[in-house]
């Protein structure tokens, strides 16, 4: 009888659940805010009041989501995350450059990928609280503001594309939605993309689990 691929955990509760509560989040504004942005969606859904609310309540709550889970979960993963991402050795340099280099858990796109990601929330942020405030407050309308909310708009969605094609439908790399799902990746398919990781774990002999704990996860 064949017996199940060995499973390495990849990714925390706490670590899906930031992913997922920023996923969320970023499709319903980027569909609202498209809504608003276009003429021709604009005029098919109507109700512009409605839409800009839907937008400007779904960035609070990503925010206070975002707040919540950090408070609520393991904050150690995701410091240790942190340090992952902004660590780029020899072979993260090789890996842009196109040259077969190890990877470990995160590979340098995915590094770079999640650096984007906060800088661009960052900046919608602080863009969007200023169109929001602008309206109120003229003193505080800066023309700048929706110029760069607005190209940081055509950029993530670019990203998001290409996030989505592999992550749905590259063979090579389609797999590694089961480490954001449920936590975890088969062994083999690790080794061959993230090789590095899996020595370490193999080393100190931690993130192993079964495919009866992975289930749970």
């Amino acid at each position: 009888m064949a017996t199940a691929p060995r499973r390495l955990a990849r990714f925390t509760r706490t670590e899906r659940a930031v992913h997922w509560v920023h996923a969320s989040a970023f499709m319903i504004l980027l569909g609202s805010g498209l809504c608003l942005y276009l003429p021709s969606l604009a005029e098919m859904v109507g109700r512009r009041p409605l839409v800009k609310a839907i937008h400007i309540y779904t960035a609070v709550a990503w925010a206070v989501a975002l707040l919540l889970v950090v408070v609520a979960g393991d904050r150690r993963s995701l410091v240790r995350t942190a340090r992952e991402i902004d660590r780029f050795d020899a072979d993260d340099r090789a890996w842009l450059r196109r040259r077969r280099a190890p990877q470990g858990r995160l590979n340098a796109g995915q590094k770079l990928n999640a650096v984007i990601t906060a800088a661009f929330a960052v900046l919608f942020v602080v863009t969007g609280f200023f169109l929001w405030y602008g309206e109120r407050n003229t003193r505080f309308r800066l023309p700048a503001a929706l110029l760069v909310h607005d190209w940081l708009m055509y950029v993530s969605f670019i990203l998001f594309v290409g996030h989505l094609f592999l992550t749905l439908v590259y063979p090579k790399t389609r797999h590694s939605l089961n480490g954001m799902t449920h936590g975890w990746v088969e062994e083999d398919w690790a080794r061959a993309h993230h090789g590095k990781w899996v020595e370490e774990m193999s080393q100190w002999h931690e993130g192993e689990i079964s495919p009866t704990a992975a289930s749970r996860s």
